[in-house]
């Protein structure tokens, strides 16, 4: 069974986990019906994929930015202030909806807004856990949050089929809006929580120092390129509105239920994720998950039944959150505190960006074959992708989640700001260590006061 650890000892992850859950579940249901709005207004799959990349590349944006920021200041604050202008911009959703001819320029303009501040907050909330639950902990409340976000992705778009059938779209934006308010009320009551270290400014020289960090380290640039394969080339939810109403000759409910059965199998696998924090090789679980997913979705390609395809999607949507939990956890693992806001942001990216690629990937593909050889095609091609580097990347094969006896075993250049005080680049500093210990596990340290590296260092937020 799931572990509950995380919400019985910690307060502050308590209102986190539940801010961010009722932010997911509002999301799920506004991103369901931006999607069957657009291809009611376009009739075309190539433009829902092409929403989802308009929500990518904000995000994309914000979390390059979000990851270098969340290095520097504090993490709540960050959050906080990122999330608070979500519920204007839901609002605003929900006006054009109400509209005689919704603008369909708008929708696409705002979608691109919501990512940009949606990514500016995540590298923060992400890179926040381990000082939230501490290093134990790190899977167990990987998989609570997989949890929560699947719950929400389970009953949003099946509520917002619902309501789409029933009051509207602008009934799906409103509640968008409210669980975005909700989520910024819980964030007043969380503590600060700074980084253990103070990174430089933002800019290019401080986001190289997490593209190296990902270059040189196996693990985390082996599951990322794993993940990118799944979510590439076999991501078919662009295609759900065309395959509810072609393929299954449905309406909106069955869009719904499209949508919502991966988080269907995705809550399975949370509830019974006990497991995975006792997993020796996580990297060998991401692999074969990221067979499973393909195969699944091969599965739902071939079928010409509604209950049989449900249940494909479900099982990739357990798959992918058995590889969720590990990835995540692995990720915290892996990486130092010094880096961590950063290198969370690159992976993030990743998770977001892929899927958009790959639903214009399926877009395409559907409007030069079809729809059903777009599906099996790509997740074929998933199943290649998972063997070949799984074969190609040994790291990802030996990775563990144990955490080192001998304790905190991060590079000492990561530490603090005394490489700067003695002339040296601190950048150059954690290249050297990257070398050093590459591949092997960073116990996450706990968090203490920041340290001021330069007097030009803002004092960290209250």
């Amino acid at each position: 069974m799931i572990d509950l650890a995380p919400l019985r000892q910690h307060r502050d992850f308590r209102l986190l986990f539940t801010g961010r859950f009722l932010s997911m579940a509002g999301n799920a249901v506004a991103t369901t019906a931006a999607s069957w709005q657009v291809f009611g207004l376009t009739r075309s799959s190539l433009a829902v994929g092409l929403l989802t990349l308009a929500d990518s590349a904000g995000m994309l944006a914000g979390l390059l930015a979000g990851g270098m920021l969340a290095d520097r200041h504090d993490r709540r604050t960050l959050m906080l202030a990122s999330r608070v202008p979500l519920t204007l911009l839901a609002v605003l959703l929900m006006a054009n909806s109400l509209l005689p001819h919704p603008a369909l320029w708008a929708v696409y303009a705002i979608t691109l807004a919501i990512g940009l501040l949606s990514g500016i907050g995540s590298p923060a909330s992400t890179a926040a856990m381990p000082a939230v639950v501490g290093p134990e902990q790190l899977a167990a409340a990987a998989a609570l949050n997989a949890m929560g976000s699947q719950l929400g992705n389970l009953g949003g778009p099946a509520l917002a089929g619902a309501l789409i059938a029933g009051p509207g779209l602008a009934s799906c934006y409103g509640i968008d809006a409210a669980c975005f308010a909700i989520f910024g009320a819980t964030l007043w009551f969380i503590r600060p929580l700074p980084p253990t270290v103070r990174a430089e400014r933002p800019g290019l020289r401080s986001m190289a120092a997490g593209f190296r960090y990902v270059r040189h380290n196996g693990v985390v640039g082996g599951m990322l390129l794993v993940d990118t394969s799944a979510m590439i080339f076999g991501m078919p939810s662009a295609l759900f509105p065309a395959l509810a109403q072609q393929h299954f000759g449905g309406g909106s409910a069955t869009f719904g239920l499209l949508t919502a059965a991966p988080g269907l199998g995705a809550m399975v696998g949370a509830l019974t994720s006990g497991w995975t924090g006792r997993v020796r090789k996580p990297g060998l679980v991401v692999i074969g998950a990221g067979i499973v997913w393909g195969a699944a979705i091969v599965g739902f390609g071939l079928s010409y039944n509604l209950a049989a395809g449900l249940a494909f999607l479900a099982l990739a949507g357990l798959g992918d959150l058995i590889s969720e939990v590990l990835r995540n956890a692995m990720l915290q693992h892996y990486t130092p505190d010094p880096l961590r806001g950063r290198v969370t942001s690159l992976y993030l990216a990743q998770v977001t960006s892929a899927p958009a690629v790959g639903n214009v990937e399926a877009g395409l593909v559907a409007q030069l074959f079809s729809t059903t050889a777009s599906v099996i095609s790509g997740g074929a091609a998933c199943i290649a992708g998972a063997l070949l580097l799984g074969a190609a990347i040994p790291a990802l094969r030996r990775a563990t989640l144990a955490v080192p006896e001998h304790g905190d075993d991060r590079p000492q250049g990561g530490q603090g700001g005394q490489d700067q005080d003695q002339g040296q680049d601190q950048d150059q500093g954690q290249d050297q260590d990257q070398d050093q210990y590459q591949d092997q596990p960073r116990a996450a340290a706990l968090p203490g006061p920041a340290h001021q590296i330069g007097p030009d260092e803002l004092p960290a937020a209250e």
